[in-house]
């Protein structure tokens, strides 16, 4: 930790992680969350134990054991007269390291036994003590302190394998430069263009106007809610899309990695509005922008919510999947099937309609109707209209009028 503050080729603040057994490593980083910007561990066994625990979100690297760190461990060994270094048992390292510290000491490593596998202190230590139980080595290399304990405990002569001040050094140096880079990855500007089939529409006669600014300003509210919690910006360009200009880190962290679309559930859950969404990044706010009208129409040319968003590169994070081959014959769409069983229903000519209306109508729970009646917006079949608010606590009622005059089409 002293080492560091020294070595860090950027300005860092270092955070000490400590623990007792490398099989807490996973832990200590789930503890350490987001608050950290680069992971570095002492030797590769914590980190391939934090690698297959799944828990590195952030970069990471580990401070190098072979090389000078192992070829100092083979001199103490020589200079330890129970020892024959050409005879002892190594772990943690991989063979390609050991053959080539043996190869510039001008030693040979034909008996010298080996297990790269990382796994409990228990069963490490046995690897070393049954080989020298059996006379195949005369004592043990490790790069687990743990071990180290262990075998010194059993009688079995052991040497640490540590790492020099400039493995360190080097290390320290690598994690600082990871954790600057990944800093400047996660505060790249991220633009996001929201656009609403719906209102994209042209005005229809039977739709009044203050349907629409109504839905608007719904919409507009809704977004900026969302906004203030990810610390965005939200700006409407026209009567039917938003640019909202946030960082990548605040999207990624709202979209699960960019995995979902953002802000589209809340929309959808509280106006019951299907949105296009597209996410771009870039240098300047233009080149974002940009990229995210090319992930927009990507995603309208697909229809489909993947491959959303594009780096500043211009290539998509989230490869859009193959779509399952469609079955051959003309296929009625299921939203046109429900809105002529709801307009068959319809009495005094009234379109407007809520959740348990429809339910009650086609004859399924008012949680069904909703969905299908979502499906009917999606489709362009029917219109959400503004949140019907009473005095009343609870859910305010969510209208819809339904565009009957699409079944004469």
């Amino acid at each position: 930790m002293l080492m560091g503050h020294s070595a860090a080729p950027v300005p860092c603040r270092l955070v000490a992680a400590a623990y007792r057994d490398e099989q807490e490593a996973a832990d200590k980083v789930t503890r350490l969350g987001p608050g950290v910007d680069a992971c570095l561990f002492a030797s590769p066994v914590p980190f391939e134990l934090a690698r297959r625990a799944g828990v590195l979100t952030m970069p990471a690297t580990h401070v190098q054991l072979g090389g000078a760190a192992l070829v100092a461990a083979i001199a103490r060994a020589a200079l330890d007269e129970r020892i024959d270094p050409r005879r002892v048992s190594l772990d943690v390292l991989g063979r390609p390291d050991i053959d080539e510290a043996y190869t510039d000491l001008n030693l040979s490593s034909g008996e010298v036994h080996s297990r790269d596998e990382p796994g409990p202190v228990g069963t490490i230590t046995a690897f070393h003590e049954r080989l020298f139980r059996q006379g195949a080595t005369t004592g043990a290399l490790t790069c687990v302190q743990g071990v180290a304990d262990r075998l010194t405990a059993a009688g079995v002569p052991v040497v640490p394998v540590r790492p020099t001040s400039a493995a360190v050094r080097t290390a320290l140096h690598t994690a600082a430069l990871l954790g600057a880079r990944h800093r400047l990855e996660e505060s790249q500007l991220t633009v996001v263009l929201v656009e609403v089939p719906t209102l994209r529409e042209p005005v229809r006669r039977a739709a009044p106007r203050y349907w629409r600014d109504e839905l608007r300003l719904s919409l507009h509210r809704l977004l900026v809610q969302e906004a203030n919690r990810i610390n965005a910006s939200v700006w409407p360009i026209d009567d039917h899309s938003y640019l909202v200009v946030a960082t990548k880190g605040s999207i990624s962290t709202a979209t699960d990695g960019f995995r979902v679309l953002p802000f589209a559930a809340r929309i959808r859950e509280e106006l019951g509005l299907a949105v296009e969404v597209g996410v771009g990044m870039g240098r300047t706010t233009h080149e974002a922008e940009t990229h995210a009208r090319g992930a927009l129409a990507r995603t309208q040319g697909g229809k489909q919510p993947q491959g959303f968003a594009v780096d500043r590169e211009g290539r998509a994070l989230v490869p859009p999947p193959r779509m399952p081959p469609q079955p051959g014959g003309p296929v009625k769409p299921k939203g046109v099937e429900v809105l002529a069983r709801l307009a068959a229903k319809l009495e005094g000519g009234d379109t407007v309609v809520d959740a348990e209306g429809a339910g009650r109508m086609l004859g399924v729970t008012p949680r069904t109707a909703r969905r299908l009646l979502r499906t009917l917006v999606d489709e362009g079949l029917a219109w959400p209209l503004p949140p019907n608010r009473t005095p009343q606590p609870g859910r305010p009622r969510q209208l819809y009028r339904l565009i009957v005059e699409k079944l004469n089409r």
